[in-house]
């Protein structure tokens, strides 16, 4: 039963015991299912080895009843035809048969009780294993959180908040200085485009009055702007 022993051994332990202790959780939970159905799988097949065991031991007893009655028919036979000499033959051979009856009845009430504790022990195994395996995912996952949350919690504690601020601020400076610099270089020249545009109007007019001058002084005519001066 060394089988059982130690896969008993497996149940009995403190899983989160296990874990805690492995390099890699997952990797060990995924170890225990596989060493389980390991388990299971040898205690299935002595099971099957006993139950086998159980059907020749059941076999042999029925044999042995068997051959007891028939040796009794042939006794009754005897006894009828009123041939004691055979009757009692038969009935020596009855006597042989009922003690082969009497030892594999034994053998098999042992066999079977056995066989029946072996199925018990199995169904237990299948059972823990279907529980293993509904809790392998759930133990995956609080592990992979747990792995998450400690390197949440290493980035952090490496993380200088003061620092990465300060340093945030001073661009936040920076750029509003480059704003205000953007914001002066537009308004100068906007000025100066308003004061060449003065110029431009003066110089404009400069030439339209003297082009006027020149059309009126071939037309002979007198401006107006001289008769009202006069």
């Amino acid at each position: 039963m060394g089988v059982f022993k130690r896969l008993g051994d497996i149940l009995r332990s403190n899983v989160n015991d296990l874990i805690d202790r492995a390099e890699d959780p997952e990797k060990m939970v995924k170890q225990i299912i596989i060493d389980m159905q390991a388990e299971l799988n040898k205690a299935t097949q002595n099971y099957g080895k006993a139950k086998a065991s159980e059907r020749l031991a059941l076999k042999k007893y029925e044999d042995a009843v068997k051959t007891s009655t028939d040796w009794e028919n042939k006794a009754k036979a005897a006894l009828s035809a009123g041939d004691q000499e055979l009757a009692k033959k038969a009935l020596a051979k009855k006597v042989k048969a009922d003690e082969d009856v009497a030892s594999y009845k034994e053998m098999y009430e042992s066999i079977a009780n056995q066989t029946e504790a072996i199925g018990d022990q199995v169904e237990l195994l299948k059972n823990k294993l279907d529980e293993a395996k509904s809790r392998q995912a759930m133990l995956i996952a609080r592990s992979q959180m747990a792995d998450t949350q400690k390197n949440l919690a290493k980035a952090s504690g490496g993380f200088d908040a003061t620092s990465s601020f300060e340093k945030f601020n001073r661009m936040e400076e920076k750029i509003v200085h480059k704003e205000a610099e953007a914001a002066a270089f537009t308004e100068i020249a906007g000025a100066d485009d308003g004061l060449s545009q003065s110029f431009e109007d003066i110089e404009k007019k400069a030439k339209v009055d003297a082009e006027l001058e020149r059309l009126m002084a071939e037309m002979g005519t007198v401006s107006t702007d001289k008769t009202d001066a006069e």
